[in-house]
């Protein structure tokens, strides 16, 4: 595990991130179903939150401290986004890191392709109504052995406590697993935390990934996505809602790194080593933090 403009996160590759989403889901589908003496037997904590944090999700945390708690508390945080990678690169290049990123689509379609024919229940929350059904269907025709058990579709408007009440209960009275959360960051960040305090399941922060499976709106070309490039493929997609996400979180983003790059690394004995030799040592850079309880760290 590494740590990006204050946020830790862990080193996966698509294959191995699907994968440990899997075994939290299974993990607290066997203590719900009281295999394990219940949720909290082992300090296991009631639910697991997983974020997709790419240059944008970082910058927002940059200057939103409750964003930045989450994603510092958090079960998991991923790196969606090729500029993510290459950063966690340059500030640990001592460190053996994966070289590409783990995109939001690809882990809703691999951990369906994974959890096939098995026990665990997948819930769809977010997005319109029109785009929900488009992807039940786009999924039940890619991964036809999977349970989806519910959708739904929140309005854009903040919910009143009685409806965040009733979407807790609704997702409870399905018995979801794993519940991905398409709300737009942070909205689905904050979203994500908090049904997984509220509920045994483990909620995935998933982006636009309902939109692109769904059809809704366009992916970028693959050699764009390699190239960290996706940001100015959306732009000229979407101009006039995205030019001052991409143009002032960008800016932070790399402030941010540049940032980081230049804090002398104080080591676990107390020593202070300069910048340089912290970007070779492949640990985290900054002020010594305790890893928080939940974030395990798994190789890739």
């Amino acid at each position: 595990m590494v740590e990006c403009l204050g946020v830790p996160i862990t080193a996966h590759t698509r294959e191995s991130a699907a994968r440990h989403v899997v075994r939290l889901a299974r993990r607290i589908h066997a203590a719900r179903h009281g295999d394990t003496g219940g949720p909290d037997a082992l300090g296991v904590p009631l639910g697991s939150d997983v974020h997709l944090s790419n240059a944008y999700t970082l910058a927002l945390a940059d200057r939103d401290p409750e964003l930045h708690g989450i994603l510092r508390s958090a079960s998991l945080n991923l790196p969606d986004g090729q500029p993510v990678v290459w950063a966690n690169q340059l500030l640990h290049r001592g460190a053996t890191l994966p070289s590409t990123r783990v995109y939001g689509p690809d882990l809703l379609l691999d951990v369906f392709a994974l959890t096939q024919h098995t026990e665990l229940n997948h819930y769809l929350l977010g997005s319109t109504p029109q785009v929900l059904d488009a992807l039940h269907r786009e999924l039940r025709q890619r991964c036809p052995g999977t349970r989806i058990v519910g959708t739904s579709s929140p309005p854009f408007r903040p919910l009143s406590p009685q409806e965040l009440r009733q979407q807790v209960e609704d997702i409870r009275s399905v018995a979801a697993d794993i519940v991905w959360v398409g709300l737009g960051t942070p909205k689905q960040d904050r979203w994500a935390a908090d049904l997984c305090a509220a509920l045994p399941v483990v909620a995935v922060a998933v982006g636009a990934a309902f939109d692109f499976i769904a059809g809704a709106k366009r992916q970028a070309p693959p050699w764009m996505q390699r190239n960290g490039m996706e940001w100015l493929f959306r732009l000229g997609c979407e101009p006039r809602r995205l030019w001052r996400r991409y143009l002032f979180g960008n800016a932070r983003f790399l402030r941010g790194v540049v940032r980081q790059a230049s804090r002398p690394l104080r080591t676990a004995d107390g020593a202070v080593r300069p910048a340089a030799d912290g970007l070779n040592s492949g640990q985290l850079v900054g002020e010594i933090q305790e890893t928080p309880g939940r974030i395990h760290k798994v190789r890739p």
